[in-house]
């Protein structure tokens, strides 16, 4: 399953997330995968898409980078298997 995770950094923020990124790597645990993801112009938001079949390591992966970014987790759906899943009701 997708998720879009949308990141708030805390400040100072960018700096340590990208130090600790550089210095730690992603810091996921086994079974949650990166995919992409985007940053502001400002260093104050990413928009993180990973994929796992099991929500509940976003739990682990959270705890590694809490002191420094607020997290929202969405699960989402790509726009071809969302026309799929509406296409009944058209």
């Amino acid at each position: 399953m997708l998720y879009m995770i949308i990141e708030k950094f805390k400040t100072p923020g960018a700096v340590e997330i990208y130090r600790r990124a550089r210095d730690r790597g992603r810091l996921m645990p086994d079974g949650l995968e990166y995919v992409a993801s985007w940053v502001d112009h400002d260093f104050t938001l990413c928009f993180q898409l990973m994929q796992t079949d099991n929500e509940k390591l976003f739990e682990q992966w959270i705890d590694q980078w809490q002191d420094l970014v607020d997290f929202e987790i969405i699960p989402v759906q790509t726009s071809a298997e969302a026309m799929q899943a509406i296409a009944p009701r058209l």
